[in-house]
C-alpha cells in the first residue's frame, strides 16, 4: 500500500509527479484542486458548503479542506493507497491528515525547486484557453495539442503574483516542512532535473522510504 503525500512549491512539478508515482502503483492521484471541483459537482452538502465559499471570493478553511480529504481518502478507490497533491497545507492541516491515517505509515516527498527557477517556470507556462491542459514547454506554445484551442498565460503565473505565491508558500510550509522533516519517511528529491529523471528519483525514494516506515 501506498500512502504519499507530495510536497512543493507551485510550480516544482509536484502535481506532475503525483499523477506518474500513482500510476505507477495503481492508486488516486488526489489534488486540492481536483477535490474542491468534485466536492462542487457532486452538490452534496460538503460540496455546497465549498461552492459558498468560493462564490463568495473566500478561501477554504483548514476545517473545510479537512473535511474534503477525510471524506476523499475514504471511498473506495482509495482503500489501497493514494498519493496526495496540494494537502497538506498547514501544520494544522499536517496533524489532521496524522488522525486520519490513525497509525499508518504516511510518505511525504518535497520536490525542492530554486525560487528564481520556480518563477521563471511558471511565468513562462501557457494553458489552453479552453480545456486548460498545459502546454509542454519544449513545444512550440502556439495552440493546444489536445484541442487545438489557443493558449494564454494564467493570470496568477504573471512575475509579481508567482513571487508573492511564493512568499505565502514559504510562509504556511516551513512549519509544515519541519514537522515531517524528522521522519524517516521523509525525503526530498531535486526537482531541477528532468520530469523523468525526477519521477526515477521519486520512485527510488518510495521504495527507500517504505522499507523506513516498515521499520518504525
Amino acid at each position: 500500500m501506498l500512502l504519499a503525500v507530495m510536497l512543493g512549491a507551485p510550480g516544482a512539478g509536484k502535481g506532475t509527479q503525483a499523477v506518474r508515482l500513482a500510476a505507477r502503483y495503481g492508486v488516486p492521484a488526489i489534488s486540492t484542486g481536483d477535490m474542491l471541483r468534485e466536492a462542487v459537482a457532486a452538490g452534496s452538502d460538503l460540496g455546497r458548503r465549498v461552492k459558498a465559499v468560493m462564490e463568495a471570493g473566500e478561501l477554504v478553511s483548514d476545517d473545510l479542506m479537512i473535511d474534503i480529504v477525510r471524506e476523499r481518502v475514504a471511498r473506495p478507490d482509495a482503500a489501497k493507497g493514494f498519493v496526495l497533491d496540494g494537502f497538506p497545507r498547514t501544520l494544522r492541516q499536517a496533524e489532521a491528515l496524522d488522525a486520519v491515517m490513525d497509525g499508518r505509515s504516511l510518505t511525504i516527498v518535497n520536490i525542492a525547486v530554486p525560487a528564481e527557477e520556480i518563477v521563471r517556470r511558471l511565468a513562462s507556462r501557457r494553458v489552453c484557453g479552453s480545456c486548460a491542459a498545459i502546454a509542454d514547454p519544449t513545444g512550440a506554445l502556439t495552440a493546444c495539442a489536445k484541442c487545438g484551442e489557443a493558449l494564454v498565460q494564467r493570470a496568477d503565473d504573471r512575475e509579481d503574483v508567482v513571487r508573492e505565491r511564493l512568499r505565502v508558500y514559504e510562509r504556511n510550509t516551513a512549519p509544515l516542512l519541519e514537522y515531517y522533516r524528522a521522519r524517516p519517511t521523509f525525503k526530498a528529491i531535486d526537482g531541477l532535473q528532468t520530469p523523468d529523471q525526477v519521477a526515477e528519483w521519486v520512485a527510488a525514494a518510495i521504495a527507500d522510504l517504505s522499507v523506513a516506515g516498515q521499520e518504525q
